[in-house]
């Protein structure tokens, strides 16, 4: 019953992601693309599947592995996260420069612009803390990267939720929320307000 259970999770959070990737490649909107512009919207998109990987790493929820090589691999998915994140800058500002400056200066007319420059700054700043993490202490480094892990997550959803373009409404609905649940989970069993939890590092 427990292997099943574990490879019923496993297809589930797999599901969770093939069908937003696979819906979104089917989309009539692709056909009026730029080949770079097709790009950088998936790799928006592989970034949200890597939020909802990463905490379920980072907390030991991945069946079957243990907490230390979850985090051993939640460290090389999180390069992963800012990799996708920055090609997905990029390549937005290839296409069009005004827009993607408009969105860094906050003066967009599209509030789902805000939103993702605000994930993005947090992504690096949690992203930076990870990188010096040894040179704090842990409670300080704990709760600073959960707050800015959290300011990326709440960010990147409302950012997805509001752009209609080519991912299917329900399927992105579904992921978000997943990503939501699955980084509450991570945090509540973390405990990083509390300077305790499972594991240290």
């Amino acid at each position: 019953m427990r292997g099943f259970r574990t490879t019923l999770a496993v297809l589930g959070v797999a599901g969770a992601i093939a069908i937003p990737l696979t819906l979104a490649a089917r989309s009539p909107l692709l056909a009026w693309r730029e080949p770079i512009y097709i790009v950088a919207g998936f790799a928006g998109i592989v970034a949200m599947a890597l939020l909802l990987i990463q905490p379920l790493l980072a907390a030991g929820l991945v069946p079957g592995l243990r907490l230390y090589d979850g985090r051993r691999i939640h460290r090389v998915t999180g390069g992963a996260l800012v990799l996708a994140v920055v090609i997905h800058v990029i390549g937005l500002w290839i296409t069009s420069p005004p827009d993607v400056v408009d969105a860094l200066l906050f003066s967009s007319p599209t509030p789902f612009s805000a939103w993702g420059v605000i994930a993005m700054w947090a992504m690096f700043g949690a992203s930076g803390l990870a990188l010096v993490r040894r040179h704090l202490r842990l409670r300080v480094w704990r709760l600073g990267h959960t707050m800015l892990v959290g300011v990326v997550v709440i960010g990147s959803v409302v950012h997805a939720m509001l752009i209609e373009g080519t991912m299917e409404t329900i399927s992105k609905s579904v992921l978000c929320l997943l990503v939501l649940l699955a980084t509450a989970k991570a945090v509540a069993d973390m405990r990083a307000w509390a300077g305790r939890g499972r594991g240290s590092r």
